[in-house]
């Protein structure tokens, strides 16, 4: 199969098509691509069966190209990291999808199965963008009053917010410097209910979709995606465990 990688980090393109070189010896790889933008060119130009195409990447992401591009005959293989409202969105629709670090398995599986099914996913495209369209409001902003004026801020951006006192730091995708915001962190909670959002401790509020790692301890300790590591109350602990089997 011609394939092509679909990646904004340069280091996610390279150990995948090491994988695919030393693994799956099917995939011929015809292109990698840095952008959206040049994916679409080189869907166009070269007509891959094979398309790996990031979730996440800015201007535009895997999601918004599919729905731009006119030439849709190829299996599509989503690579994310965990982002629970993009594989919610992937797996109604049939779609396969990697988490990143790519497992080489978890890899070699979705190959063979791209290969034993019609490549022609159109069908599958279709249902996830209409999926996204009825479940998923990306935009939705949050207006959060700052020291400096009123904040919008993108909820599917909100990495996690932490206890300041009588204020709270919300920590931003993409974004190294916290916003300190004039509300208690019980307000945020409070505003951000049914987003995703889950109070680990009394001092921590995270967003489940950016969750990386649980590990185990007294309350125990997570990891999230950018890194930080936040505590679990004891208190909250299976709470918060019940809480993520539901995802």
């Amino acid at each position: 199969m011609q394939a092509i990688i679909i990646d904004d980090e340069q280091h996610c393109r390279d150990v995948l098509q090491i994988l695919l070189t030393r693994h799956c010896p099917e995939v011929r790889l015809v292109a990698t691509c840095s952008s959206a933008e040049d994916g679409l060119q080189a869907i166009e130009r070269l007509h891959p069966q094979l398309v790996f195409l990031d979730v996440e990447m800015p201007g535009m992401n895997g999601f918004e190209m599919l729905e731009d591009c006119p030439r849709r005959g190829f299996a599509v293989i989503f690579t994310t990291a965990y982002d629970r409202y993009a594989i919610n969105a992937i797996r109604h629709s049939a779609l396969d999808f990697l988490l990143k670090p790519v497992d080489k398995e978890e890899l070699v599986q979705a190959v063979q199965k791209a290969s034993a099914q019609n490549t022609n996913t159109a069908s599958k495209v279709d249902a996830l963008l209409q999926f996204l369209q009825q479940h998923i409001q990306p935009n939705e902003r949050l207006a959060l009053p700052s020291v400096d004026g009123l904040r919008m801020m993108p909820i599917k951006d909100i990495l996690y917010c932490e206890s300041e006192g009588g204020y709270s730091r919300v920590y931003l995708q993409n974004q190294g410097k916290p916003v300190l915001i004039c509300r208690t962190l019980k307000e945020v909670e409070e505003a951000l209910k049914d987003k995703g959002f889950f109070r680990v401790h009394n001092s921590f509020l995270i967003n489940l979709a950016f969750m990386y790692k649980y590990i185990k301890g007294d309350g125990g300790e997570i990891i999230m995606t950018d890194g930080k590591n936040i505590p679990v109350s004891r208190n909250r602990k299976q709470d918060f465990l019940m809480r993520i089997e539901k995802l």
